[in-house]
């Protein structure tokens, strides 16, 4: 018998679907290759856990209550001298051509009183800052809710497709070039990951920087699109493609080794990806797990961050991590 979360059955909810009935769970992503309607949440670290569900549906009207946690009790896992100073040794790092970007995190966390259900908190957000790539997985051991506005992947059969965000304004009209530098870097390092998985030839860029307006700010996005190889899967797309190069940087694999040594707690779910799989007929959708809460030991974690680049100062870059926090921080702690 599967297990419950505390008194709550298992449930998700991914942009308009409303899925119950949990029927299998496991960490071989092959399994999204299959059959059956799949929920997923991929950690940062790679840790993935894919959910099999019997019901989908459409999203009910009633929500469960919600009583976050009061607005003073949030820590940092940095605080504004580390994180700063974080900011600085990025650009030392960048001076001396060990990485052209690096996107720098920090985990916000406050206590909740027992009995917290995630559910009810993702009720609260979609409607206090709606997302085109929400979602809500209460599972065993993986309780999060997610306001994201990126894409991750799509997968229409042999079409994927990214829209990876990079660039954090008040308005459009207050972008800067270093904004612009970010998402054209990031660009370039999703077009490199899809290109190991799909046809030579194939991928192409019909949009860059894009100005998109989300509740609070604008953002970046450009898109990304490919035609996967005869025998690709969904575990060599994650393969290529995880994490998502908009929150790590670029190389991507010395922005991890960096992050790795200034960042002191584990990211978890945040940046991670979550979405939805409907292996019969080879299609699904991921977000990047940006704007994202999720509860762990008796606590309510939220992760925000930013790209660090050359053109980076220590004081912009924790405005724009504040910037980020400060609206779904204020929903949250209702």
């Amino acid at each position: 018998m599967l297990a419950h979360v505390g008194d709550l059955d298992p449930v998700a909810v991914v942009g308009d679907r409303w899925f119950t009935g949990l029927s299998d769970v496991t960490s071989d992503a092959s399994a999204l290759d299959g059959e059956g309607l799949w929920v997923v949440v991929v950690r940062f670290e790679g840790d993935a856990l894919c959910a099999r569900f019997d019901r989908v549906g459409t999203v009910p009207l009633g929500w469960p209550g919600w009583i976050g946690p009061a607005v003073d009790a949030w820590s940092s896992s940095l605080d504004r001298d580390a994180f700063c100073k974080g900011v600085v040794d990025i650009r030392e790092a960048i001076a001396a051509g060990d990485v052209y970007e690096v996107n720098l995190c920090r985990v916000l966390s406050a206590p909740v009183s027992t009995g917290a259900d995630i559910v009810g908190l993702g009720g609260v957000l979609r409607v206090g800052n709606p997302s085109p790539y929400g979602a809500i997985v209460r599972l065993p051991g993986v309780e999060v809710a997610s306001a994201s506005p990126e894409l991750f992947l799509r997968r229409e059969g042999a079409l994927v497709e990214s829209r990876p965000i990079k660039g954090t304004a008040p308005t459009g009209a207050s972008f800067s070039a270093k904004d612009r530098a970010e998402n054209v870097m990031i660009v370039d390092l999703v077009r490199n990951d899809l290109g190991r998985v799909c046809e030579y030839g194939s991928v192409e860029v019909p949009a860059l920087c894009a100005v998109e307006r989300h509740p609070g700010l604008d953002h970046l996005v450009s898109t990304v699109r490919g035609r996967l190889r005869g025998d690709v899967g969904w575990p060599e797309v994650l393969d290529a493609a995880f994490p998502p190069g908009s929150v790590t940087g670029a190389p991507k694999l010395a922005a991890l080794d960096t992050i790795r040594k200034l960042e002191p707690m584990r990211r978890g779910p945040y940046c991670g990806a979550v979405g939805w799989v409907d292996a019969d007929r080879r299609h699904g959708e991921l977000n990047v797990a940006i704007r994202t809460f999720w509860l762990e030991d008796g606590r309510l974690h939220f992760g925000t961050g930013g790209a660090v680049t050359w053109d980076s100062t220590p004081d912009g870059e924790w405005a724009e991590t504040e910037l980020k926090a400060s609206r779904l921080l204020a929903i949250a702690s209702r």
